[in-house]
């Protein structure tokens, strides 16, 4: 039987990248956290649906109903809700500026924090130039992404029989050939910028499953990350900290070393 969590309040929550509809989905893990989170303001920051996935074959188990019913509920219990479709659910960007039970639709949203800072909140894919460019890439490339994962799976099985921690293979993959391309400096740099055409202090985006908080150049950048292998979300304090939450188990303990970076961040943005 799960035991009880008693939620934290908190200002704001920022979670991207569910990727309901896929196997790799960790929704136990994204129940449990919304379980511990209670906040005036939610945003699903993209990529929440698979739709790529679900078109090449139907794949929703109670689990991901149960996270969709768990933020419908948050949304009945006076929570604001606001839904940036990413890539993988695009077909959403057909309802921007609506509200479908309550879930607010929107292209892009600035968020004003606690302390008076400002947040473009963005997906992130339209600055990947895979992506807004080449499609039939980017495709190819969520393939051999799925692929990984599969072969991941098993491949941690054999790691626990022999007694070895978790290791991501695609984790591993991503950062060899990204970095080799220097794609994930160039996303941020471009994320950094649009923040400040907008007039904002920093951006908080999804898009890459890569979660980090960082300056650049007096611009705060926040990735979510995701909830397919970082289990990553971002909360927001009532005194407009922003903290990088790495999600574990029911009770998890902040890493402290993310708690000295999202603290950085808020003081170099100053």
């Amino acid at each position: 039987m799960r035991q009880a969590v008693e939620a934290i309040r908190v200002r704001t929550l920022f979670i991207s990248d569910l990727h309901l509809g896929t196997k790799g989905c960790q929704a136990d893990h994204i129940l449990n956290f919304l379980r511990s989170f209670d906040a005036d303001t939610i945003y699903l920051v993209g990529d929440i649906v698979d739709g790529w996935r679900l078109k090449s074959g139907w794949y929703w188990p109670q689990a991901h109903n149960d996270v969709m019913q768990k933020l419908l509920r948050k949304v009945r219990n006076g929570a604001r809700l606001v839904y940036i479709p990413g890539n993988h659910d695009e077909f959403l960007r057909d309802y921007l500026g609506i509200s479908l039970g309550g879930i607010e639709l929107a292209d892009y949203a600035l968020h004003k924090a606690a302390d008076g800072r400002t947040y473009l909140v963005t997906h992130g894919d339209q600055f990947d130039l895979v992506v807004r460019h080449a499609r039939w890439l980017a495709l190819l490339g969520d393939g051999a992404y799925t692929a990984a994962l599969f072969l991941n799976t098993y491949l941690n099985v054999a790691r626990r029989k022999l007694g070895f921690t978790y290791w991501s293979l695609s984790s591993w993959a991503k950062a060899r050939v990204k970095n080799a391309v220097n794609y994930i400096g160039r996303f941020e740099e471009l994320l950094a910028a649009e923040a400040k055409r907008h007039g904002a202090h920093g951006v908080i985006c999804g898009h890459i499953h890569h979660p980090v908080m960082r300056d650049l150049d007096g611009i705060a950048y926040v990735n979510t990350g995701d909830w397919v292998e970082s289990c990553t979300g971002i909360v927001e304090h009532y005194d407009g900290v922003l903290e990088l939450v790495r999600w574990t188990e029911p009770g998890a303990g902040l890493p402290s070393e993310t708690k000295v970076l999202s603290d950085l961040v808020a003081r170099e943005a100053a």
